[in-house]
């Protein structure tokens, strides 16, 4: 079995940071790719970055300049720095992980940007 467990999610006003980080445990080997996703509400599931297992990483257009991804491959954890925040960030966050044994979803956690 595997788990994600998301946190650092809240509310946040314009112009502020968040940090969110994504723990992966239980039966999972060889992570490849680790990526944040997001859904507001109406919207579908959109990619926000995502990082390889080299480091290398990818971002949505929307968010490059303002958000960081990082990994610490010993725990299986990554994060996603957000600075400078938008209300079009508000959203559901979601980690997701791809490895040798699967793609893995976490619960998602709810990224408010308001005044």
């Amino acid at each position: 079995q595997v788990q994600l467990v998301e946190s650092g999610g809240g509310l946040v006003q314009p112009g502020g940071s968040l940090r969110l980080s994504c723990a992966a445990s239980g039966s999972i080997f060889s992570i490849y790719v680790m990526g944040w996703y997001r859904q507001a509400p109406g919207k579908q599931r959109e990619l926000v970055a995502s990082i390889g297992s080299s480091g290398s990483t990818n971002y949505a257009d929307s968010v490059k300049g303002r958000f960081t991804i990082s990994r610490e491959n010993a725990k299986n954890t990554a994060y996603l720095q957000m600075n400078s925040l938008k209300p079009e960030d508000t959203a559901v966050y979601y980690c997701n992980v791809a490895s040798v044994t699967g793609h893995y979803w976490g619960q998602g956690t709810q990224v408010t940007v308001s005044s």
